[in-house]
């Protein structure tokens, strides 16, 4: 039987006038993995501060096991600014003793990319006090991971981390032993670590079986039962579930709920967007042209990101971004940004950036504009305009999109000074929208997000027709809005990833064995669509030059013909996915009908065939670049 190592009885708080937690009786216990989940400002972190004693409840009890060995990880580290990491991570430990130690190494690998701490000026000897916040978290993260813990506490652990320190401490976490009770707005990590999920709301808290997927199918169901919330909530929810049963099917090994009552509850849901009818809204408002990129030099400073650029992005686009940290990713999105503002004048070090003349970009960076702070947030809003054409005949005013996004009757008239950080997130993204944009850049749009603002979020631009480039390290928001994947592998080059970030780390991975740059770009593999089906972005697959300026890889002098025709051999490879994906749900919905399978299996050898011939086709146009 397991060990209980936390109890919470009867427990309250009140901030103010409100109950953020009313009367909580609660247990971990030894193997637990609980995500907690809930909207900003309903007591996640005050839930947690007081189960790890950080804090007193006005009420009720809290206890630990006798000897609990507790690890905790707060937004706002406890770091010594005059030590050194060397001294806050590994303590009096000799080099040999740490550097000896698996787990020692496994956890500065994973967070760091190598024992001397690349990126730190003096390695494991860097000071921290000048440190970024995001790299004294890492620091923080690292001590608390390589110590033995019977319980860690993990608020946000995801926030500054990218693609492949997340997949790190996913699989670190699984194959640990200790207990773990983590809060988090990363959906993809919470499937991945998480077997117990608390929802926190209206000072309670609601336990579910399972990760991310099950809280989501058992949350909606809970709801239509008992039919307590609004129908737009509960619509948002059973298309989330929809997502999650139709959507990428790397997500889950196997789903653990329970199938058939999952596709009786998603029954009458339509897929998240419908693309092709969004493309031809797009070509409308945007023609033939938005952002086209011939042999393009991106450079920050003296340093050179990307170098002989040449990549499209079209109108209905849908591209996600990734790479490593200092890549270049948000320098790319500035250069596109820079000239479209200029409407062309201000070009990039080298080559050219030709911009659509319809183009109306809007950019999300990762900084939150500052606002009157007098302002009230429907008047923020409304100081854009007052009404906004969301496409499809779809129109709101400002006043109903502000409720869109969680700012209700009453809080619309709160000042903007007021608000939280992730408040602001949303009423940036607010703003953006009612500019009624045709080309939206989004530079970490999760940043300070609850999962049901992301949620709204995801609703809101499933309907928007027009390009978008994401910049994310939120897997399951980018799978969920986007359709292509680019990366930036950080030695020079842009690629199109036709297994979107499973890709990418795979990629990076290899990278990192054979400690020099990636192979050249190679010809899609065999492998389910990305979400969003067909009819996806239309980029092409944008090779480059070497970051050093060495020799070109192969596909970097494709023709503008060549391009082309790999543009329309990958949106060819994008159906034949879907198609490929629906015959094998044929097959084993028919399995006993010897004759109708005989059927769907020459169907799908066909298809194969079809895959085949296309694919060798792309690697030769990649080939004679």
């Amino acid at each position: 039987m397991a060990v209980n190592l936390v109890n919470l009885e009867a427990v309250g708080k009140v901030y103010g006038t409100r109950a953020l937690l009313d009367g909580l009786s609660l247990g971990v216990s030894e193997g637990d993995r609980i995500g907690v989940v809930g909207r900003n400002g309903d007591g996640k972190t005050t839930l947690i501060r007081i189960l790890a004693k950080r804090e007193t409840a006005d009420e009720g009890r809290v206890t630990h096991a006798g000897g609990l060995r507790l690890g905790v990880l707060t937004q706002h580290d406890s770091l010594d600014p005059e030590a050194t990491v060397r001294h806050e991570v590994v303590g009096d430990m000799a080099d040999h003793e740490w550097a000896g130690s698996a787990k020692v190494r496994d956890v500065l690998t994973g967070l760091f990319g190598g024992l001397d701490l690349p990126g730190f000026p003096e390695g494991m000897d860097t000071v921290i006090g000048p440190l970024s916040g995001g790299e004294r978290r890492r620091i923080a993260l690292a001590k608390l991971l390589i110590a033995e813990q019977d319980l860690i506490v993990l608020d946000e652990p995801t926030n500054h981390l990218d693609v492949e320190g997340i997949a790190w401490l996913a699989g670190h976490l699984r194959a640990r032993r200790s207990a773990l009770v983590c809060v988090t707005h990363d959906r993809w990590f919470l499937d991945q670590v998480c077997t117990r999920m608390w929802d926190v709301q209206g000072g309670t808290v609601h336990e579910y079986d399972g990760g991310y997927s099950d809280y989501v199918f058992a949350r909606a169901e809970r709801e239509r039962i008992a039919a307590t919330e609004e129908a737009r909530r509960q619509n948002l929810m059973r298309k989330e579930l929809a997502w999650l049963r139709r959507g990428a099917p790397a997500r889950t090994s196997k789903p653990r709920f329970r199938i058939e009552a999952a596709n009786e509850l998603i029954a009458d849901v339509p897929p998240p967007r419908d693309s092709a009818e969004l493309m031809r809204f797009a070509g409308s408002r945007l023609g033939k042209t938005v952002f086209d990129l011939e042999d393009v030099t991106v450079q920050a400073g003296r340093k050179v990101l990307l170098r002989q650029l040449t990549w499209q992005l079209g109108p209905g686009d849908r591209i996600g971004l990734v790479g490593v940290n200092g890549a270049g990713k948000t320098s790319l999105l500035r250069a596109l940004e820079e000239a479209a503002r200029s409407e062309g004048e201000r070009q990039p070090a080298g080559g050219r950036i030709k911009v659509g003349r319809t183009v109306r970009l809007a950019y999300l960076s990762q900084e939150v504009a500052e606002l009157d702070p007098s302002w009230r947030v429907l008047e923020a809003v409304e100081q854009v305009r007052s009404r906004v054409d969301l496409g499809k005949g779809r129109e709101m005013t400002a006043s109903q999109l502000c409720e869109r996004f969680g700012f209700g009757k009453q809080r619309q008239w709160t000042p903007v000074g007021d608000l939280s950080g992730g408040e602001r997130r949303r009423l940036q993204i607010l703003r953006l929208l009612m500019d009624e944009p045709n080309v939206l850049f989004l530079d970490e749009p999760t940043n300070d997000l609850d999962i049901e603002t992301l949620t709204q979020l995801e609703d809101v631009l499933d309907g928007w027709p027009g390009s978008l480039v994401v910049i994310s390290h939120d897997r399951f928001f980018l799978e969920r809005t986007t359709d292509r994947v680019h990366a930036l592998m950080g030695d020079g080059t842009l690629r199109m990833l036709p297994r979107g970030v499973e890709e990418y780390l795979e990629r990076r991975a290899r990278m990192r064995a054979a400690d020099q740059p990636a192979a050249p770009v190679a010809a899609p593999a065999a492998a389910a669509p990305q979400a969003g089906g067909s009819g996806g972005a239309t980029g092409t697959s944008g090779t480059s030059g070497t970051a050093g300026g060495g020799e070109r890889p192969k596909g970097a002098g494709l023709s503008r013909a060549a391009q082309k025709e790999l543009q329309r051999i990958e949106r060819q490879l994008d159906r034949i996915g879907d198609k490929e994906k629906q015959l094998h749900a044929d097959i084993a919905d028919n399995a006993t009908d010897f004759a109708r399978v005989a059927e769907l299996d020459a169907r799908l050898r066909e298809l194969t065939t079809e895959r085949d011939n296309l694919e060798t086709r792309w690697l030769e146009l990649a080939e004679d670049g």
